[in-house]
């Protein structure tokens, strides 16, 4: 029998690259079903990328691991590239298709796309079925007693903690066992047939082994002590109850930034205008300096302060910086310079191997005191301070400007006293101005 005269299941990958304990996969495949992977590089937003961006390599090499994963059950990943609505657009004329089965993102841009999807799967008597994957409580499942969303992280994380238990359902690769998947053999596409190159930077593979001494190592930028699940928790390829479930055995600290990740990403699905506003209005009409001079010099990695050029050095280099670092930076620009905090979060959403635009956002909003539970106005991070405690002996700094020497390097571009007192000033002028 042609598979276009087969009623067949599809699962959609998008952003759970994997086929262990991935929730909306182990529902399609138990639906009774043939079960055709998918795969659709959206144009929509590689159109906006560099060719050779280093996500795209690494999401291609998953799929190439995928791929061989499910030779042993016989079948393939469809591997398509353009925009959703014309891709299955095109497999509803090639297929039966009874149901879709897929992951939710929470990203406004993802729930629009599959709020499309779905309307165009109703036309055609099927549907998309959709399932929280990416989070342990999907936005809603954690909410005050009045069944409103927290916007302070504690309290959220308190209940949070209190619900986990009865949220937290790991279903390992038990469904695989039932290969339901349809049988055909889709070698992948190169690259370069898609139309991309393949980038000279690589997303390292996370290190589980980290976390049992995140608490200890989480603050030193050099050595780097950090477990870079960053880019594999946001596409995917290891599962967040995985890692929540070790988290939980050896390190309540990194349990917490799990959790963090999860309110930002709460926040976003309840307040969609923080992608493009400040989630404090009030500071949407902030008088921000804004000199693209300095912002270009930030960029760089150019200002004077050797803690700041480091991890911008890093990041332009490797696509990831520090934690610790990141926190210094986006604080160096936005209160230091008072540059406008969407610009620095645009610069590293275009950097950053992990960039996840939930916690991208928060933690940029955080640094500019605009956000939920953010920072007091009043606290301006003091570069030099910073730097004698995070990297006293110059070790983080000399990895990434190799000439460095205290007494010979670039004169600051602001002196941070005045620069505290401006920001400072700035601000307070703004809220009694309202």
């Amino acid at each position: 029998m042609s598979v276009a005269l087969m009623k067949v299941n599809f699962f959609w990958f998008r952003r759970d690259l994997r086929l262990n304990d991935n929730t909306g996969l182990t529902q399609a495949l138990a639906d009774g079903l043939p079960v055709i992977p998918l795969f659709i590089f959206d144009e929509n937003i590689t159109s906006r990328l560099p060719l050779d961006d280093v996500r795209i390599t690494f999401i291609y090499r998953q799929l190439k691991t995928i791929n061989l994963e499910l030779d042993i059950y016989k079948s393939s990943i469809l591997l398509k590239k353009g925009t959703p609505d014309a891709i299955w657009h095109s497999l509803l004329a090639e297929y039966d298709i009874n149901k879709v089965f897929a992951n939710t993102d929470y990203e406004p841009y993802s729930i629009k796309r599959d709020r499309s999807i779905q309307s165009l799967l109703q036309q055609h008597a099927s549907k998309l079925v959709l399932f929280n994957d990416h989070l342990i409580a999907a936005p809603g499942e954690v909410l005050k007693k009045d069944n409103k969303p927290y916007t302070v992280f504690t309290p959220f994380k308190n209940q949070w903690l209190l619900q986990m238990p009865e949220l937290l359902t790991y279903v390992g690769n038990q469904a695989l066992s039932t290969n339901n998947f349809h049988k055909f053999n889709n070698p992948l596409p190169s690259l370069n047939t898609l139309g991309f190159q393949e980038s000279h930077l690589r997303v390292e593979p996370y290190k589980t082994e980290n976390i049992a001494g995140y608490a200890n190592a989480r603050d030193n930028p050099e050595p780097d002590g950090t477990t870079r699940l960053g880019p594999h928790l946001r596409y995917g390829t290891v599962s967040i109850r995985e890692i929540v479930e070790t988290a939980k055995q050896t390190d309540p600290v990194f349990l917490n930034e799990l959790i963090w990740r999860e309110f930002f990403m709460h926040i976003l699905s309840h307040f969609p205008h923080v992608e493009h506003e400040s989630f404090q209005k009030k500071y949407n009409t902030m008088a921000w300096r804004n000199h693209q001079d300095e912002f270009a010099l930030w960029c760089r990695g150019e200002t004077g302060y050797p803690i700041v050029d480091a991890g911008m050095k890093q990041l332009n280099k490797t696509g990831y910086m520090h934690n610790r670092i990141r926190m210094i930076t986006a604080g160096f620009l936005c209160k230091d310079l008072l540059i406008d905090w969407r610009w620095g979060e645009t610069y590293f959403a275009e950097k950053l191997l992990d960039y996840e635009l939930s916690s991208n956002n928060g933690n940029w909003q955080w640094a500019s005191g605009t956000g939920c539970d953010a920072a007091p106005y009043f606290r301006v991070f003091n570069p030099a301070t910073q730097q004698k405690r995070f990297d006293p002996q110059h070790l983080y700094i000399k990895k990434w400007i190799p000439d460095y020497s205290p007494s010979r390097y670039i004169k600051p571009i602001v002196d941070h006293k005045i620069a505290r007192e401006r920001a400072i000033a700035t601000y307070k002028n703004h809220l009694l101005n309202l």
